[in-house]
């Protein structure tokens, strides 16, 4: 699987991406299917202090899977958003399976 990385209007942090590679390693090794990982940080202005964005598409067989989430920190975000895509992985193995 590879992995891409954009740190969008902001400086890129290498713990951040190494976070990031460890976790969509892992996910990578329990879905085989994931051919490659585009991960996209942003910083919004927001008055709430919730402006931090974290984007990934997982490409696989079929059509591709997005996930996004916003938080107050960028580790956060990026939890969720994982989180948010082995969710919708379960669901398309899922899907395969009964078929």
């Amino acid at each position: 699987m590879t992995i891409n990385i954009q740190y969008v209007k902001m400086l890129t942090s290498d713990s951040m991406t190494e976070i990031v590679t460890k976790k969509l390693n892992k996910l990578g090794n329990k879905y085989s299917t994931i051919i490659n990982a585009n991960v996209f940080f942003k910083l919004e202005n927001d008055a709430a202090g919730v402006g931090n964005i974290c984007e990934i598409e997982l490409s696989i067989p079929g059509p591709k899977i997005f996930a996004s989430s916003k938080e107050k920190n960028f580790e956060l975000a990026a939890r969720n958003t994982i989180s948010d895509l082995e969710k919708q992985l379960r669901k398309r193995k899922a899907s395969l399976i009964q078929h």
